[in-house]
Order: structure tokens, then C-alpha cells, then sequence
């Protein structure tokens, strides 16, 4: 049995930073990333699910291989997806398409990849849709946590991505899964509000089990039930924040998988993802011994409250 399922088509991507550029494209993508950060915290088996193109094949695989993570991909597309996105000197981002691979269907799906623990739905741009999650529902007794920001995303008409949510089918998704985190921004996007409590209480009402809305340097928000929990971040500058949420979701399942409560994987997430983002590309380094120092410096500031 897999501990972890990453659901999601791996992309190769440029990044520029105001600190940083990668040499050419490199690998990303949010299920890819998680999958890469419960490997390196020592989940033992791992496994990916998804579609590349005929053009990075031989590269991913080898990749793949490297880092011990077993996949099950469609490599027969024309292209494998990717963005090239710019960050400015506050953090906001521009994702422009370099390319696009196939859609996700149950037939990417040997048995032995539906026997996992946990799932992590992490689309890219569209690959994923309700019939998807509906089947991984009705297939597996796995727990399924969904990281929405390839089901928001659409591309403009100049190949920039821009954000927009169809809340009917969006609300049918998240009544399925049993974790929910998007980024503010992708927060604001599926609920209209800003304020990212109100935000977090939506996506509750609309049926999320435990929604978590990430907030970059300020730390997250999670609800279960009617607890609130304030997760704080681990102070630290910011090389590269790309991939910064699919470290935190792979660390929060890795943590879960090995039996600590919802608070405590959401602290050792916190604490992974503030190491993620002072490295660039996919051989970031991912200590277990600095996860937990960096967890425990932050525990003391942890608040929770009973909110209605």
C-alpha cells in the first residue's frame, strides 16, 4: 500500500525572482512538489499520477527515479505543461503557459495506485475535474486533500493564467474531499471574500471537513469543526517561494500519516514549507531534524479559539 498518492500533472517551469532564476525549466508542480517533500521527510512508498508530454518524458522519469517516487503518467501528449512565472520584489507572481498536457482520468489509475492512505489532488491547469475526484470517492477508502489551484485557473488570451471559480461545481468538489487548502488568493477567488477568516468559514459552509487557507509569511488558518487554530509562520527570507503550499501539504499528510493531530501537522507543514522557500528548484533540501527544531520554536505561538 502507497502512504501517499500525488494526483496532478508534474510541469517543468522558469522562475525569476527578484533573488533568483532558474537555469532553464525545472521540475514543479503542486502534487509533484508534495510528493517530493513526503519522500525526503521518509514516507517509505510514494507514488504520481499524471501526464507529461513525449518531450520531458525521458527527463521526468529519470527524475523520478532518482528521488524514488513510482508513477503512473500518460506520456503520450504533445507537450508537457509548464509556466514561466515572474515574482516581483512583494511576492506577486505572473504564471504565462509554456505548455499544457492531457487530462487526468480514471484510467491513469492501476489498482495498486487506488491502495494509498492519503491523496493529494494537486491540478495544474484543468487536468483534474469532478468526474475525477467523484471516481477517487467511490474507489478508495483513502483520505483525499485537495490543493483547488489548477481548478481555478484558465488560460487568457494573451497565454496568461488568470483565476476564476464555477462555485456550483467547485461546492460538489468539496463536499468529497476531506482537506481543503488553497492561498489567499485562491481563497478570494472561490469565495468572494477577502478577509481570510470569513473565508475559511465559507469554505466550511460549503462543505469542506477542514478547510486551510495558507497566507505566504503570515503563517495559515485551519478550521475543524468549530476550532480555530493560527498557525504562525517560521520568520525567514524568501528566495524562492514557488512551491512553498505543495511542501506544506506533502509535510501536513507526512505528519498525519505517522499519527500527530491536525495542529500538530499543521505547525510541522509550517515549519517545513519556511525551509522550502530559502532554496530554488526540486533538490531542495528538507532536513526531519530542522523541520522539528523550526516546529518547535513556533509551537509557543500557536493560537486556537472556539469561533460559531
Amino acid at each position: 500500500m502507497f502512504d501517499l498518492v500525488g494526483i496532478g500533472n508534474p510541469v517543468y517551469d522558469i522562475i525569476i525572482t527578484p533573488f533568483s532564476r532558474t537555469n532553464g525549466r525545472v521540475l514543479s508542480g503542486c502534487s509533484t512538489n508534495a510528493c517530493l517533500a513526503s519522500k525526503k521527510l521518509g514516507l517509505k512508498k510514494v507514488g504520481l499520477v499524471g501526464a507529461i508530454g513525449l518531450d520531458y518524458k525521458k527527463r521526468f522519469l529519470d527524475d523520478m527515479r532518482n528521488y524514488g517516487i513510482e508513477v503512473s503518467v500518460d506520456a503520450t501528449c504533445k507537450e508537457t505543461g509548464g509556466f514561466h512565472l515572474i515574482y516581483d520584489a512583494t511576492g506577486n507572481r505572473t504564471l504565462d503557459v509554456l505548455g499544457q498536457a492531457g487530462k487526468i482520468t480514471s484510467k491513469n489509475f492501476p489498482e495498486e495506485f487506488l491502495q494509498s492512505r492519503f491523496f493529494i489532488i494537486g491540478p495544474i491547469l484543468g487536468e483534474v475535474d469532478l468526474t475525477l475526484i467523484e471516481f477517487l470517492r467511490s474507489s478508495t477508502s483513502g483520505k483525499l486533500f485537495l490543493d483547488p489551484q489548477g481548478l481555478i485557473r484558465l488560460i487568457g488570451p494573451d497565454g496568461r493564467i488568470v483565476h476564476s471559480c464555477n462555485s456550483d461545481e467547485f461546492k460538489q468538489i468539496t463536499s468529497l474531499v476531506d482537506f481543503l487548502k488553497p492561498n489567499q488568493h485562491e481563497s478570494e477567488t472561490i469565495t468572494h471574500e477577502k478577509d481570510p477568516l470569513l473565508a475559511l468559514q465559507r469554505l466550511s459552509s460549503m462543505g469542506a471537513r477542514v478547510p486551510v487557507i495558507t497566507l505566504a509569511e503570515r503563517g495559515s488558518l485551519m478550521l475543524e469543526g468549530g476550532r480555530l487554530s493560527r498557525i504562525p509562520p517560521y520568520a525567514t527570507h524568501a528566495v524562492d517561494p514557488t512551491g512553498a503550499g505543495d511542501v506544506y501539504a506533502g509535510s501536513f499528510i507526512t505528519e498525519l500519516e505517522r499519527g500527530s493531530n491536525l495542529v500538530e501537522a499543521a505547525l510541522y507543514a509550517s515549519a517545513a514549507a519556511s525551509i522550502m522557500v530559502e532554496q530554488v528548484g526540486p533538490d531542495f533540501q528538507l532536513p526531519q531534524g530542522k523541520v522539528e527544531e523550526r516546529r518547535n520554536a513556533i509551537r509557543d505561538q500557536l493560537v486556537t479559539e472556539t469561533i460559531v
